[in-house]
């Protein structure tokens, strides 16, 4: 059985924010045992208590690792986001200190899909205005402005995971799909590609919003742009809060100009589930409102909890960080003859010179090597074979390295 530098037995997972028990089960399969668990978002003192010591910590998005709190997690080796987002993590600062930072940017997205369609197809029905009514002890029972989303346009802004299989679910149903994209996509089924944004509102009968948190997105839906969309159509955000002027928004729905609107991010959002949610489209009866829950599903939850524990495992045992986001990425091949070391180092010249150098004044042959940079971090994995002892002792001489920012054998 292979030993990882520290043995597992040792390893302190800290997952916060009631992350999925299939999580905790995939790791305590792999052999992990010391972890703690937390049902909500810490802060302040209580989260830097939660931390120290710990060398993998598990967070969904209202637990903030910023800088200082990263300062005191003084045996931290990843992070992992158990959602799509990770501006609740300072990726820059746990860049610096060695610290590959993973998510899952995928597995909730048939979730997301999902709540996109149904709502086109309430919006397109009145639904909200109508239970509305119903509520307050009316009755409208009238098709006016009543429609079937069969052969109407569903304009998708960011055609990547999400806006993509919302494109196919919205045309198994019969509508006509157009998309908008900064970067060229190839289209999946009937989908066709408008060049502008503008075009795009002006086209279509629904607009669903799926782009990322950017400088070039911010406020991407101004009023101006709310304005050029089609008369009497609607709109789905289920991205980021930051995307659409919200008051805008509201004027251009009492006005009428829109007919209707389903809003699941806001700009600002309740830091917890016992704060107030303030918005100007609260009490419109022509707006559905979600509180962030575009990917909360029982089914995403546990995708999510496999797809970031399996990622924290493998770079654990084995060193790999495929599809860290601040991180260089290294998939890597096992080699169970060969003791392997790790060395994350500052991106400066000179470095795997060094590591070879030592590795040369050693009883020891290189098997395999690998080098990946990605801004001012370096990642090399080494795998050689050889005495245990003189492993160990070229990993304590990787570790004098200047410029050497963490460095573990695995086995």
């Amino acid at each position: 059985m292979k030993k990882t530098s520290y043995p597992k037995k040792e390893i302190k997972i800290v997952l916060f924010e009631g992350i999925h028990p299939k999580a905790v089960d995939m790791f305590k399969e792999e052999g992990y045992v010391h972890i703690e668990t937390y049902a909500k978002a810490l802060e302040g003192a209580e989260l830097i208590a939660a931390v120290k010591g710990a060398h993998i910590i598990g967070l969904r998005s209202r637990t903030f690792i910023t800088d200082d709190v990263l300062k005191h997690a003084d045996k931290l080796m990843a992070i992992g986001c158990f959602c799509i987002g990770t501006n609740q993590v300072d990726l820059a600062a746990a860049n610096k200190l060695a610290i590959p930072v993973f998510n899952a940017p995928y597995s909730n997205t048939r979730s997301v899909a999902e709540l996109v369609i149904a709502e086109a197809i309430m919006l397109m029905r009145l639904i909200p205005l109508k239970s509305a009514i119903c509520h307050q002890g009316g009755w409208s029972k009238s098709a006016e402005g009543s429609w079937e989303v069969r052969g109407k346009t569903l304009g998708i802004v960011g055609y990547g995971h999400i806006g993509s299989q919302v494109g196919v679910l919205a045309e198994s149903m019969g509508m006509l799909v157009k998309f908008y994209d900064v970067e060229p996509k190839l289209s999946l089924g009937n989908a066709k590609y408008i060049a502008s944004l503008d075009e795009l509102l002006a086209q279509s009968d629904m607009v669903t919003l799926h782009v990322p948190e950017l400088a070039s997105t911010n406020n991407l839906m101004s009023c101006e742009r709310l304005q050029k969309m089609k008369q009497g159509a609607v709109l789905i955000n289920a991205s980021r809060g930051s995307v659409v002027d919200i008051d805008a928004l509201a004027q251009l729905l009492i006005s009428k100009h829109l007919n209707g609107a389903a809003i699941d991010v806001f700009p600002v959002e309740p830091t917890s589930n016992n704060e107030e949610f303030i918005s100007p489209l609260r009490g419109l009866d022509n707006v559905i409102l979600t509180p962030h829950v575009g990917g909360s599903t029982i089914e995403a939850q546990e995708n999510i909890g496999l797809e970031v524990a399996a990622k924290l495992i493998r770079y654990s045992d084995n060193g790999s960080t495929l599809s860290a986001v601040n991180f260089p990425e290294v998939s890597l091949p096992l080699h169970p003859n060969a003791h392997r070391v790790l060395h994350i180092h500052e991106n400066i010249p000179g470095i795997l010179s060094s590591i070879n150098e030592l590795i040369s004044a050693r009883t020891l042959n290189i098997v395999s090597q690998f080098l990946q940079t990605s801004g001012t971090v370096g990642y090399v994995v080494v795998d050689v074979e050889g005495d245990v002892q003189e492993a160990l002792a070229l990993h304590q001489d990787m570790r004098k390295i200047k410029g050497t920012l963490k460095s573990r054998i695995l086995y």
